[in-house]
């Protein structure tokens, strides 16, 4: 039987649009049971505070329970590591942040590339740090934190969340661009750091705004400056750390991946959702509430973003000679 050139072009197209329809049909369906989102942190911390602010909505959005699953430990490479050997279909996701991107300069022995083998599926928030120091510490300003800083070298403590911490990498930054000497003391997380600063047995720290504001406004802290590239609208009055210091601007980041094979319709479809969920506006000021402000991307954007935060970063891990083994 000879087939005529139309018939032919309609079998042709048919038979092309089949494996597009299993594809369709699963982004349709999708999620069918509970999916995991895996955060690398205890609970309360800032990372594990987002994650429940999304997972709720995303479970009424979906129809399906999203279940928020700390698996703390290694500077959250136990949890990345799960994620990566996890089956790609969608059902168990990772929380991301900047520590990812950092992790990857950081360790030389790890088993996964993070931004070969995690699929960035939506960015959620992104929040500044802020420069504090005891009351007691006779500094008022980021310009005579440098004076003091090189009139004094070596001997200004700077207590961070630990090796790589964010409290870490931005404290090795202002180091690199100013060419003051502090000297660094890790401790086991961010809360001991802080408790000591409190208690003035360290002098500096580079925290998150979220968990030192309320310490700020109640006088038991000095601001000296945020770390983002403008001011704070919660702390409008302080300036930027970029003031004094031009080009300076650490923040850190959270987001959703999921392993790097994921179909891209599943990975779309959480994008969408998530992105519809962060417009709203009581969404946006829970997120604010903890100093963050909402980023919302598509994955292109976000894995673009990603490639050149974690690009910035090596070169200053690299500057600091910091290792984790």
């Amino acid at each position: 039987m000879k087939l005529s050139r139309r018939t032919f072009l309609h079998l042709a197209a048919g038979a092309a649009a089949l494996p597009a329809l299993p594809r369709l049909a699963r982004a349709q369906t999708y999620p069918t049971r509970p999916v995991h989102l895996i955060v690398g942190w205890p609970p309360g911390g800032a990372a594990d505070l987002v994650a429940r602010v999304i997972g709720q909505p995303l479970s009424e959005r979906l129809g399906q329970p999203f279940i928020i699953e700390n698996r703390p430990g290694a500077g959250s490479n136990i949890a990345t590591e799960a994620v990566v050997r996890a089956p790609s279909n969608g059902y168990m996701l990772l929380h991301v942040s900047s520590v990812n991107a950092f992790n990857a300069t950081l360790y030389d022995n790890l088993s996964f590339n993070f931004v070969r083998d995690i699929a960035p599926v939506a960015s959620m928030c992104r929040g500044p740090g802020v420069l504090v120091v005891h009351p007691s510490f006779p500094v008022k300003s980021v310009p005579e934190l440098i004076t003091y800083a090189k009139s004094n070298p070596g001997k200004i403590n700077m207590a961070s969340g630990g090796v790589g911490s964010p409290q870490h990498v931005y404290g090795e930054l202002f180091k690199m661009m100013t060419g003051v000497e502090m000297f660094h003391i890790p401790y086991r997380g961010g809360g001991p750091a802080l408790t000591d600063l409190l208690a003035g047995q360290v002098s500096v720290m580079f925290d998150t705004l979220a968990t030192s504001i309320e310490h700020i406004r109640a006088g038991k802290l000095r601001a000296l400056a945020v770390t983002s590239a403008t001011r704070s609208d919660v702390l409008p009055e302080i300036p930027s750390v970029g003031d004094f210091v031009p080009g300076y601007e650490a923040t850190s980041w959270q987001g959703v991946g999921a392993p790097g094979s994921t179909p891209a319709e599943v990975i779309e479809k959480l994008n969408r959702e998530i992105n519809a969920m962060l417009a709203d506006p009581k969404i946006k000021k829970r997120i604010a509430d903890f100093g963050y402000t909402v980023l919302a991307s598509s994955p292109a954007d976000f894995r673009t973003f990603i490639a050149a935060y974690t690009e910035k970063w090596a070169k200053v891990i690299k500057f600091s000679g910091a290792k984790v083994y």
